[in-house]
């Protein structure tokens, strides 16, 4: 594949993690964490706000990836 096919596929690979992400994220803050005091809060919405990096870091080095010679 080359490095212009996988960016394609890694961008919308991109989007499509980063909205999942947001609405799971949005569905899980809005059922389980109605009742929790504001710090438990916070750092909920620091690690949730944060995650998608993790998971997105292979897909951005496999888009970086140099096309085979």
């Amino acid at each position: 594949m080359t490095i212009r096919a996988r960016k394609f596929v890694g961008t919308i690979a991109l989007l499509v993690l980063v909205s999942v992400w947001g609405l799971v994220a949005m569905a899980l803050a809005q059922s389980v964490l109605t009742d929790i005091n504001g710090f438990v809060a916070a750092i909920y919405y620091i690690v949730a706000g944060l995650g998608w990096v993790l998971p997105a870091m292979p897909l951005i080095s496999w888009m970086a990836r140099p096309d085979s010679a």
